[in-house]
């Protein structure tokens, strides 16, 4: 499994090895080890979600209330897309800034987003399937929004794809309106929940 650290602090790309034959192929994107060697814990998986997006397909940006926040392991099996990761974590280094990786079901490699951190993407081809492991279950008091179309982000959306939105992602406040509002993650909460979760680590 390679690893690469991303332009956006804590997130990670993993590329793990594929093994083609006659039969087809055999590959394993997500592996605890070089994860929790990455990261400095495990994964919790509370939830396993699967999308399919026509070509055009922008979902997102998407983030949770943190404490506890949503943690994401994120591939795509079918198809192929970029995926955007957005810092929401006010007082973060990184902080408005993101950073995009090409995933695709020839290479399988896979991000991983931890908690405080935006996400979106864009489907390139019809019948992309986006798979992502969640750290927490979906609750919708705790979920939030940002608009991925904000042009202080810059988001880097193809020029030659039509977007293709839903009304609560088009409609969503920008970036500056959630920090005004207050109710952008601090990076001091989200240090204090990864030192929480690397503290529950038993050791061995």
């Amino acid at each position: 499994m390679q690893v690469r650290e991303l332009a956006v602090r804590d997130c990670f790309e993993f590329t793990p090895r594929k093994f083609p034959d006659h039969r087809g192929a055999f590959a394993a994107p997500f592996q605890e080890e070089p994860f929790r060697e990455t990261v400095g814990h495990p994964l919790g998986l509370a939830q396993t979600n699967y999308s399919e997006s026509r070509r055009g397909t922008i979902r997102g940006i998407h983030f949770a209330d943190t404490p506890p926040g949503q943690a994401k392991y994120i591939w795509c099996p079918r198809g192929s897309l970029l995926d955007v990761m957005v810092d929401l974590r006010v007082g973060s280094p990184t902080f408005g800034h993101w950073d995009a990786v090409h995933l695709d079901a020839e290479t399988v490699r896979a991000v991983y987003l931890p908690e405080g951190i935006g996400h979106s993407f864009v489907a390139l081809e019809d019948d992309t399937v986006m798979i992502y492991l969640c750290s927490t279950s979906f609750n919708p008091s705790a979920e939030h929004g940002a608009n991925p179309m904000d042009p202080a982000l810059g988001l880097p959306w193809p020029a030659d794809i039509e977007p293709i939105l839903s009304e609560k992602d088009r409609d969503a406040p920008t970036m500056a309106q959630l920090a005004a509002e207050g109710r952008l993650p601090t990076y001091e909460a989200c240090l204090a929940r990864y030192e929480e979760l690397r503290g529950a680590v038993p050791s061995r």
